[in-house]
């Protein structure tokens, strides 16, 4: 472990952040609050480039918690678009009713206010309110982690879930004045999706490369396997298929034509929900497994069941 001075690497990452930040429209200084937790919510576990076009679109559509807590839960359902896991849409609609009911449609500037709305966690909180109230909190996501890990620790990767160890650590190099904590939080988070990667860092370009414990180990090894996360032929690609199905129809879709493609095709080619359904059939699922698939949807609130067939919450 290579002892490192905080302000040597708060300097640094001040300086590389300033010269190779991202322009994203969340950073800018006119975003809203709103507009900052949207997009912490669709960034979980979602690329940066997959969540521009929704997040633009999101905030043209509701660019207030209040135009979306109006809404039909569905329809943010609609909107949340191929960004994956769609409960998180269901959540951030909850939020923004809760912003409506509870905070006058403000979103709330503290940590402990943040942590009781829908959906938001220990990092969302946190990075709510260092990035859109400039509040000095500690952000640790798994980019920060990754960084933290290699530079101090000189472990390739960091533990596979949060440790109380990891957070000591991440507290204990935030920087004590507030604007300087918003900087180090954001500049070593795009550090490590920019340049201190999972699988192909880019060492040669990283500011702290001097000061790196895992570059002056010799790179060791992961100290585990991390564990891939297969899709191909899984409930959640199913589940994709079919809220892509329910997200293209206009009215409810029969139960039936969700478990069995149907026999007759009306028109010589496909489009909309009949393009979307072949898809869902095209991946050949068990009868079992759609059920499966329904059942989940049904039961996460992401779908309801009505006599003329299933659709997106209303």
């Amino acid at each position: 472990m290579i002892a490192v001075k905080n302000d040597v690497l708060h300097g640094k990452i001040r300086e590389w952040f300033a010269r190779e930040a991202r322009d994203l429209p969340w950073r800018h200084s006119e975003c809203s609050a709103w507009g900052v937790l949207v997009s912490e919510f669709m960034l979980q576990q979602t690329p940066v480039v997959r969540v521009l076009p929704q997040w633009h679109e999101w905030m043209e559509r509701w660019p207030r918690p209040a135009d979306l807590a109006v809404e039909p839960s569905g329809e943010a359902v609609r909107a949340w678009g191929r960004l994956g896991y769609p409960r998180r849409a269901l959540r951030l609609h909850n939020a923004a009713q809760s912003i409506v009911e509870r905070h006058d449609g403000e979103v709330p500037a503290s940590y402990d206010e943040l942590l009781q709305l829908s959906g938001v966690g220990t990092y969302t909180a946190g990075a709510v309110a260092s990035f859109a109230f400039g509040r000095r909190e500690t952000v640790v996501d798994t980019n920060i982690r990754r960084v933290h890990a290699r530079v101090v620790t000189g472990n390739a990767l960091p533990e596979p879930a949060l440790t109380s160890a990891e957070a000591k650590l991440a507290t204990s190099l935030l920087p004590g004045d507030r604007g300087e904590s918003v900087t180090w939080n954001a500049g070593v988070m795009e550090l490590g999706a920019l340049v201190c990667t999972a699988r192909s860092p880019k060492c040669g370009q990283c500011p702290l490369q001097d000061d790196c414990a895992w570059l002056a180990a010799g790179r060791p090894e992961p100290h585990y396997v991390p564990k891939g996360q297969a899709w191909a032929g899984t409930d959640r690609q199913v589940r994709g298929a079919m809220m892509a199905v329910l997200r293209a129809a206009e009215a409810p879709v029969l139960a039936d034509l969700l478990m069995r493609p149907a026999e007759i095709m009306l028109t010589p080619e496909r489009h909309g929900v009949g393009r979307h359904l072949d898809k869902l059939h095209a991946l050949n699922a068990e009868t079992a497994q759609l059920e499966r698939a329904l059942a989940g949807l049904l039961n996460d609130k992401l779908a309801e069941q009505t006599d003329a067939g299933v659709q997106l919450p209303a």
